[in-house]
C-alpha cells in the first residue's frame, strides 16, 4: 500500500467509525473492489485522462448511485476519481478492510491445499489458528494441486509452508548443494 491509500482509506474508516457504519461500509467497499477486480475496464474508463471527470463521475453514480451505495461509499470513489487515483481505489478498498480488521480483532488467513479443506477440517484449523493468535480468524482456502498435500498459510504478511512441495525442494536444495 502506499502512503496516499492507507491515508484516504483511513480518512474513509475514521468517517465510517464515527458514524457507526464501518461494517456496512467494508461490505460495500467489499463489492466494489469485486466489480472492479471483475470488470477491469471500468478502472481504465475511470481512469481515462481524455474523458472529462464530470462524466467519469457520472458513469459512478450510473453504476452505484440510486440507493444501491451508501453516499460515503460513492463520495469516495468520486473523489478518488476527480483525484486523478481511480487507479487506487482498489488498494484503499484492501486498506480499509486491513484497518477494519485491525480495530476488531480479525486475521485473514488463506491456507493452500491440494484438495479442499473439508468443513470439519476448515473449523478445526480456524478453531486452532484463533487458539494461537488470540484474534477472530477468517479463514479462505485455495486449492493448489501443485503444493501436492499439507498445508500453506498465508496471513498477516507470514507464510507458512508444511506442504509435501516445500518439503521435496528442501531435500532437492540438500542433495544438489553437496551433500
Amino acid at each position: 500500500m502506499t502512503r496516499m491509500e492507507n491515508e484516504y482509506a483511513q480518512a474513509l474508516f475514521s468517517l465510517a467509525q464515527d458514524e457507526g457504519l464501518s461494517e456496512r461500509i467494508l461490505g460495500e467497499l467489499g463489492v466494489v473492489e469485486k466489480t472492479l477486480d471483475e470488470e477491469p475496464g471500468l478502472t481504465r474508463i475511470l481512469a481515462a485522462p481524455n474523458l472529462p471527470k464530470e462524466e467519469r463521475c457520472a458513469i459512478l453514480d450510473k453504476c452505484y448511485g440510486e440507493a444501491k451505495t451508501h453516499p460515503y461509499v460513492l463520495n469516495f470513489m468520486k473523489l478518488m476519481t476527480e483525484k486523478g487515483y481511480a487507479r487506487h481505489i482498489a488498494a484503499c478498498c484492501k486498506a480499509y478492510r486491513d484497518l477494519y480488521n485491525e480495530a476488531n480483532g480479525i486475521l485473514e488467513v488463506r491456507a493452500v491445499t491440494a484438495v479442499s479443506l473439508t468443513g470439519e477440517q476448515a473449523e478445526r484449523l480456524q478453531t486452532k489458528l484463533e487458539k494461537m493468535t488470540g484474534k477472530r480468524v477468517q479463514l479462505t482456502n485455495r486449492v493448489d494441486e501443485g503444493v501436492l498435500g499439507g498445508v500453506r498459510l498465508d496471513y498477516d504478511g507470514k507464510r507458512v509452508d508444511d506442504t509435501v512441495r516445500h518439503r521435496l525442494d528442501a531435500v532437492r536444495t540438500l542433495l544438489t548443494s553437496g551433500v
